[in-house]
């Protein structure tokens, strides 16, 4: 692999990743998905959709298209069509797009018990839907669905069916392991094997995670000689999901050293796009894209970096749009610890480090979380002021719901000393408390943070009586910080975590002023 050659990469977010569970993208979110993917993140293709499914399916691909038309590259929208005579291929050509990957059947198995016809009739099939799209000016790519059992149980087949089609007008082979049941040497000796017999073609891998293996795949689909790789974003697909797509695009670059489009910095936006257009979230250890793989937890981590950067790697989080943090729990140590406070602008006498330290370590033993946000708290709690005497105080609230009526707050909010009454309404009880809240605050032309994420969780076991967490992120001024609340009620637990969002700004708009320094 010493000569650099360039690697397609099509991504399949919008159709296979579509295939998900419980995921369903509107026309106005698979328009959108397209637009940052083709633009911002530069991938070379994208499979929108499936052709004859729906008539919503069919506008979303009419108005993908249309666009795509308008921004020259409409060769770069592709649509899965099947062997069915014309209706696919009508159906694609009505939708304006003019990519069809054609779904053949790459295994004997498939071909015979699900299509019920012998190696030769499909060959004629591929040959006639193949002419017919030319007819339509729409280019063809093939599937050769169920390959990988092809190539284990019957690879005569197989070499037949490329033999017969390799000098039809098809642009690209595209090779699945449809049923994810490959591994990393057989994933390189049968790509290994087309790639020997037929130099001249270009050949897509497509891989499932069944094994937990898409990934290992890829990497030997392309070290074997692989022109392309099929992704979804986050992984999305039909089962255990598609080789995803953060994490080809890091082993490609980093591991096999090839020339891509993509735009790595754009990857964590769009992952974090179609989390949430899918519903489906993104596991906090996912690589790449998951909220805690740039967080070092260990003391000596922190310490080792502080002092030479002895714990990074090639996958710095800034190539991904990503910072580095620092966790705090029962491993910190003062490192961890001295990197969270200079995020807030803050330095400390040793003695109080000393202090902090300790008291961050017990409450990482009793298991509670301990968050950047959280140690203006505990600097507080160390330096003997209570939260009696924090400068903003929900002192009192009063809230109903009734039916066929909007929802009412009424607040007494203390800031500093000073007592404010607010009242709103809202579309729910928590939407008319923040409503209250910031009438005060435009009154008194404070700034304040936008929502962006709210995020309820309970013990397992969902019993009623179980305390809830309640996680709220919020965006300051372009920088996003969360704060979460605990209490048996839902709401109460929400104005905790609010609570602590308002004395977090207010604090650091004291620290500008005033920190605590060693000066």
């Amino acid at each position: 692999m010493n000569e650099l050659r360039s690697l397609e990469i099509m991504d399949t977010t919008l159709r296979d990743g579509e295939q998900t569970s419980g995921v369903s993208f509107n026309a106005d979110e698979k328009l959108g998905v397209v637009k940052l993917m083709l633009q911002s993140l530069k991938v070379d293709r994208m499979e929108v959709a499936s052709a004859r499914v729906s008539e919503g399916e069919f506008q979303a691909v009419r108005r993908i298209t249309k666009w795509a038309e308008k921004n020259d590259c409409l060769d770069k929208i592709e649509v899965l069509g099947f062997i069915d005579g014309k209706a696919s291929l009508d159906w694609i050509f009505e939708s304006g797009a003019r990519v069809v990957n054609l779904l053949s059947k790459g295994s004997l198995k498939h071909l015979q018990g699900q299509l019920r016809k012998t190696p030769g009739q499909h060959v004629q099939d591929v040959k006639d839907a193949v002419a017919y799209a030319t007819e339509l000016g729409i280019k063809v790519n093939l599937y050769l669905e169920d390959w990988s059992n092809g190539m284990m149980t019957s690879r005569d087949y197989v070499w037949y069916l490329l033999d017969e089609l390799q000098k039809e007008n098809i642009q690209r082979f595209m090779l699945p392991d449809t049923l994810g049941v490959m591994n990393q040497v057989q994933a390189f000796d049968f790509c290994y094997a087309c790639r020997e017999r037929y130099p001249k073609l270009h050949f897509d891998f497509h891989a499932h995670n069944d094994y937990d293996l898409a990934l290992a795949n890829v990497y030997s689909a392309v070290l074997a000689g692989m022109n392309g790789v099929h992704t979804t974003v986050n992984g999305l697909g039909e089962r255990a999901g598609n080789a995803p797509l953060a994490s080809v695009v890091g082993v490609i670059k980093d591991h096999l050293s090839l020339k891509i489009n993509v735009n790595e910095e754009k990857i964590n936006t769009v992952s974090r796009i179609v989390e949430t257009f899918s519903g489906i979230r993104i596991p906090a250890n996912k690589p790449l894209v998951g909220e805690n793989v740039f967080t070092q937890t260990c003391g000596v981590h922190a310490d080792g970096d502080s002092k030479d950067d002895l714990y990074f790697n090639r996958l710095m989080p800034e190539r991904f749009g990503r910072e580095r943090k620092y966790a705090l729990g029962k491993t910190s140590g003062k490192a961890n610890i001295k990197k969270n406070l200079e995020e807030l602008g803050m330095t400390l006498e040793e003695e109080t480090m000393k202090k902090v330290t300790q008291r961050v370590i017990e409450l990482g033993d009793k298991k509670e979380t301990v968050t950047t946000e959280d140690l203006p708290y505990i600097v507080s709690d160390v330096l003997n002021q209570s939260m009696e005497e924090m400068p903003i105080r929900i002192k009192h609230y009063s809230l109903s719901l009734s039916k066929g009526m909007r929802p009412f707050a009424s607040i007494n909010l203390e800031i500093n000393g000073e007592m404010h009454e607010g009242t709103a309404s809202g579309d729910g009880q928590y939407d008319a408390f923040m409503n209250a809240i910031w009438s005060i605050y435009a009154k008194l032309d404070k700034r304040r943070p936008i929502l962006k994420d709210y995020l309820v969780r309970i013990p397992p076991g969902g019993k009623t009586d179980a305390l809830v967490e309640t996680l709220i992120t919020w965006d300051y001024n372009g920088k996003y910080f969360k704060t979460r609340g605990l209490d048996p009620d839902q709401l109460e637990a929400a104005i905790k975590a609010t609570s602590r969002m308002l004395n977090l700004l207010e604090q650091q708009d004291s620290v500008e002023n005033k920190s605590v320094t060693t000066e």
